[in-house]
C-alpha cells in the first residue's frame, strides 16, 4: 500500500493515508464511521487499488454488498490478484444470490488461492448451501484435510466453528458439541463464541456480572433522579408558595398604598375647600370695609316727604337739611319723577304748600 501512495503527491498522499488508518481502526469497532472515511480516502485517490480495497471492505462491514462488490472488482482489475475472491463470493450471498457464489466456488480463481483463501472459500460455499436450504451438503463442503489437521492456523477456529454449527442443524447434537470444544481450544483471540454454545449444549446459564452492576447502577440512577425530580417538585412547590405570599402581600401594600392616596386627596381636596372658604370670606370683609368707607346712596323723595318736610319747622340758625349728598346727585329724570326741582327741597316745599293753602281756600269757598 506504502508503494502506492508513493505515486501521489505528498500532500494528497498524507491526507489518504489518514483516512485509510482510520479505516483500518474503525472496521471492527464502528462499521458507519469506517465506511464514511473510506468514502473520503475514495473521493481523494480513486484510481490507486489499495483505496478501492478499502473501500469495498468498509462496505462489506456495514453490509453494503454491492457496493463491496463494485470495489473488488475495480481492486482485482487493478491488481490481478484473487485473493479477493472468497469475498466477492460473499458478496454475492449478502445479495440474496447463494447460486452465485457457489458458482464461484467452483471457478479457477480458487486454485490459485493461498491456503487460508482456500479455505475461507469452503466456508462461503458451506454457506451458501445452507442459504439454499442444503444443510447435509453444506457439512459435506467442510469435511476437508483442514478440518481434520491438529494444527492450529488463524483461521482454524472459524472452519471448527463452522462445522460445528453445520452438524448442530441437522441434529447431529452430539458431535456438534465435540467440535466446539475444538473451536473453543483453537480459539486462541476470542473470535468466535464456542464456549457461549457449549454452555447452551450444556443447559448451563450464564449471570452477566457486570450487566447486573449496570442494572444495579441504573436503578441507583433512576432513584437517584426520582429523588431529585421530587426534590425539584417540593422546590417548585415552595417557590409558588412563596410567590403566592409575596403576591398577597403586594396586594395587601398596594391596597395600604391605594387607601392613603385615597386619604391624601381628600384632605387635599378638604385643604383647598377651607382656602377657598377662606379666600371668600376675605373679599366679603373687603367689599364691607369698601362699603363703609363709600357714602350711603341718598334716598328719593317723595311727595310726602316733600310734606313732612314743609310741616316740620326749622329751628332758627339750624341749617336746613340737605337730604341729597353733593358728590351723588340725582339724575334729572329721577328728580322729575318724584316731582322734585334741583333747586333745593327748602324752596320747591314752600311753593308747594303755598299752592295746596290756597287750593283748599278756594274749596272753602
Amino acid at each position: 500500500m506504502r508503494q502506492e501512495l508513493l505515486s501521489l503527491p505528498k500532500t494528497l498522499a498524507e491526507d489518504v493515508a489518514r483516512n485509510l488508518v482510520m479505516v483500518a481502526k474503525l472496521l471492527d469497532e464502528d462499521p458507519e464511521k469506517a465506511y464514511g472515511y473510506s468514502r473520503v480516502a475514495l473521493r481523494l485517490a480513486s484510481r490507486v487499488a489499495a483505496v478501492r480495497e478499502a473501500a469495498g471492505f468498509a462496505a462489506y462491514a456495514f453490509g453494503k454488498y454491492s457496493e463491496a462488490l463494485a470495489e473488488f472488482r475495480a481492486a482485482r482489475r487493478m491488481t490481478g490478484s484473487a485473493e479477493l475472491w472468497p469475498v466477492m463470493a460473499d458478496c454475492e450471498r449478502g445479495m440474496g444470490r447463494p447460486e452465485k457464489a457457489l458458482a464461484m466456488a467452483g471457478e479457477p480463481e480458487v486454485q490459485r488461492l493461498d491456503k487460508a483463501g482456500q479455505v475461507e472459500m469452503r466456508l462461503v460455499a458451506a454457506g451458501a448451501r445452507r442459504d439454499m436450504g442444503q444443510a447435509d451438503a453444506a457439512v459435506v463442503t467442510l469435511q476437508s484435510p483442514e478440518l481434520a489437521s491438529h494444527a492450529v492456523h488463524p483461521w482454524t477456529a472459524r472452519l471448527r466453528y463452522a462445522y460445528a454449527d453445520a452438524l448442530l442443524e441437522v441434529g447431529r447434537e452430539d458431535e456438534a458439541r465435540e467440535w466446539f470444544a475444538k473451536a473453543l481450544e483453537a480459539d486462541q483471540g476470542g473470535m468466535t463464541d464456542a464456549s457461549d454454545r457449549l454452555a447452551e449444549l450444556d443447559g448451563v446459564e450464564f449471570t452477566d456480572a457486570m450487566a447486573d452492576e449496570d442494572d444495579d447502577a441504573d436503578e441507583d440512577d433512576d432513584a437517584d433522579e426520582d429523588d431529585d425530580a421530587d426534590g425539584n417538585e417540593d422546590e417548585a412547590a415552595a417557590e409558588a408558595d412563596d410567590l403566592s405570599v409575596g403576591e398577597d402581600e403586594d396586594k395587601v401594600e398596594t391596597a395600604a398604598r391605594t387607601e392613603v392616596g385615597k386619604k391624601t386627596e381628600e384632605q387635599a381636596e378638604e385643604r383647598a375647600d377651607e382656602q377657598a372658604d377662606t379666600e371668600e370670606a376675605g373679599g366679603a370683609v373687603e367689599d364691607g370695609d369698601a362699603d363703609q368707607a363709600k357714602p350711603a346712596a341718598p334716598s328719593v323723595p317723595t311727595f310726602s316727604d316733600a310734606s313732612s318736610a314743609v310741616d316740620t319747622p326749622i329751628a332758627a340758625g339750624e341749617a336746613p337739611q340737605q337730604p341729597f349728598a353733593q358728590d351723588a346727585p340725582v339724575e334729572a329724570a329721577d328728580a322729575q319723577k318724584a316731582g322734585v326741582k334741583d333747586t333745593g327741597v327748602k324752596e320747591t316745599g314752600v311753593k308747594e304748600a303755598d299752592a295746596a293753602a290756597d287750593a283748599e281756600r278756594d274749596g272753602d269757598k
